[in-house]
């Protein structure tokens, strides 16, 4: 971790670079293509961005991460709307990454949020990070997914004052339509503004479950897991307590992922 970091917000003059630096940050742990650049490129025109809240870190003047928020909503069962805030894309220049970036830029607007009043900030991201920074599965306040999935562990929430989620459970949260409706042509298209990158190949599981025993590959199977990628859908926590997957099995995972420059689990 490095003390040199700096927060600052976003301006006009940094969009492109950040849209760079978020296709550079997510391109390796994708396959084919990523599209959070195009995310960060679209959201800033959209009523549900929050130009208060979107802040970039520099270390040594050089632009190291962003973090961009949103407005979004939980719909109760009785159908009231209850605005609350999202963030992400949550960008980290590779060569700036696991020096406290993301934390910086994360305790920083969890701060801000507070101070202007927001309910509550909620999120998909890797349940095994996120608790890190406060952050507690959307299923512990009773909110669920749209499409009323419960018990979804990469939902994460964190209220942003006592009570804030009170009266919310069975709530569905709602993202602006944004996140769902970006196409394969769009992105192509904003490709073609920006250098070219070879994509990504799909790494098989089969690398995975060749080290792994049978019985953790028999509690694997219901996954239908077909590249390493699969496997980022499955937290830690989630992983370890299926039957027939042991302490060794989970550290497999998480080595056999650094090996191929995936992110998971919580090291």
């Amino acid at each position: 971790m490095t003390n040199n970091i700096t927060i600052r917000l976003e301006l006009p003059s940094d969009f492109r670079a950040v849209e760079e630096l978020t296709r550079e940050a997510f391109w390796p742990h994708s396959e084919h293509s990523c599209n959070e650049h195009l995310l960060v490129h679209k959201l800033r025109s959209l009523p549900a961005f929050i130009p208060e809240l979107d802040y970039v870190a520099e270390i040594n003047g050089k632009l190291a991460g962003n973090i961009v928020y949103s407005k979004a909503k939980i719909v109760t069962p009785d159908a009231r709307e209850v605005e609350v805030i999202a963030f992400g894309p949550l960008s980290v220049a590779p060569e700036f990454q696991n020096q406290g970036v993301g934390k910086a830029l994360l305790a920083h607007t969890i701060a801000e949020a507070k101070s202007l009043g927001y309910r509550g900030i909620l999120l998909f991201g890797h349940p095994d990070y996120y608790p890190r920074a406060g952050f507690r599965r959307g299923w512990e306040f009773g909110i669920l997914t749209a499409d009323d999935r419960d018990k979804f562990d990469p939902l994460m929430a964190m209220p942003l004052f006592d009570g804030a989620f009170d009266g919310l459970s069975g709530g569905r949260f709602v993202e602006d339509s944004v996140f769902e409706t970006l196409t394969d042509e769009e992105l192509a298209e904003f490709e073609k503004s920006l250098a070219y990158k070879t994509p990504v190949e799909p790494v098989s599981v089969d690398v995975l479950l060749a080290r792994l025993l049978p019985s953790a590959i028999t509690a694997l199977e219901p996954f239908k897991l077909k590249t390493l990628n699969d496997v980022r859908r499955i937290s830690e926590r989630a992983l370890s307590q299926l039957p027939g997957v042991d302490r060794g099995a989970v550290e497999t995972v998480r080595s056999v992922m650094r090996e191929h420059g995936r992110l998971w689990g919580a090291a």
